[in-house]
């Protein structure tokens, strides 16, 4: 009997030492979680004596969220209009001939103080072989429509925290969550920021192709994304952290939060999302139960970070 409860006891120390003495992260850290804050052209386009050119972090478009800034400029004077209207539409063909889009800014806004046209798209997926990304543009100068197209890369996100899902809610509506800020979280209460967008659907048949009344996405206004973070793997028993805040809408149109990273490691951001009326659309309450070598349970709704 003093046996096994010697044997006991030193596995109890040793499942608490898996727990709180966490791996290492530093490399891992260095290499998969960078930090992009300056803006480079992404991509261009030329139509007529115009040429549009769109800015991204790091000059690339990541699947995920990406902030855009937007630019259109008479090559033969190399002045800036200012005064247009722009839109935007990416769409996604698919190898079976279908075509898709993404939650997107389909009129940027110009912003006079930094001087540029301003929105964001939320590319669904990456480029991948015969599945690609084309980005529709129009705008106005001296009392002239133009359009212009042309066929956009977009890469993989290797950055966790910037990962994003998409799913179907009990109100059989279209739903995608893209998680945009921290970049790069620090052990500590961090801010937290999501869009959360909705695809609208078509009221009336398509029109001349691309017929931007298919490819309408929408922000979602006034839900609530409850939020429970945990470690999911075995050796940290599927644990949480105090003071969360769950994430509502600002004035910015995104939703702001708090996550709680007690350590380094690879967390879960399990989610219920609730409607204007406080209805569950997506997620289920996750176990409080502490599960050293077993993998925690998730949400329905979640999505993984690492850090």
């Amino acid at each position: 009997m003093k046996i096994f409860n010697y044997c006991t006891i030193v596995l109890f120390f040793t499942i608490m030492s898996c727990t709180i003495d966490k791996t290492d992260y530093e490399a891992e850290i260095d290499s998969q979680v960078p930090e992009y804050y300056e803006f480079k052209e992404a991509f261009s386009v030329n139509s007529g004596i115009y040429k549009v050119s769109i800015e991204a972090l790091n000059g690339t478009f990541y699947k995920g969220y990406n902030e855009l800034h937007l630019k259109v400029i008479n090559t033969q004077t190399n002045e800036e209009i200012n005064s247009s209207k722009v839109t935007f539409l990416p769409i996604l063909s698919n190898t079976d001939g279908s075509t898709t889009s993404c939650p997107h800014s389909y009129n940027f806004e110009y912003d006079a103080t930094n001087k540029y046209y301003s929105g964001y798209s939320v590319f669904i997926n990456e480029s991948i072989n015969a599945d690609s990304w084309k980005i529709y543009l129009s705008f106005t100068a001296s009392n002239q429509t133009y359009k212009a197209d042309k066929v956009a890369t977009v890469e993989k996100q290797n950055n966790m925290n910037l990962n994003m899902t998409a799913f179907t809610g009990k109100d059989n509506e279209q739903y995608f969550i893209a998680l945009i800020a921290p970049q790069k979280p620090t052990v500590s209460e961090n801010p937290l920021t999501a869009g959360i967008y909705k695809y609208n659907k078509p009221t009336t048949a398509a029109g001349t192709f691309p017929d931007p009344t298919q490819y309408s996405y929408s922000e979602v206004d006034n839900y609530t994304l409850k939020l429970d973070p945990r470690m999911p793997e075995p050796s940290m028993g599927n644990h949480s952290s105090p003071n969360n805040k769950d994430l509502t809408q600002e004035d910015d149109g995104l939703y702001h939060g708090v996550v709680n990273y007690t350590m380094t490691g690879n967390w879960t951001l399990n989610f219920i999302m609730l409607n204007q009326n406080g209805l569950i659309i997506k997620g289920t309450v996750v176990p409080t139960d502490f599960t050293p070598g077993v993998e925690g349970v998730k949400s329905e709704l979640f999505i993984d970070t690492l850090f």
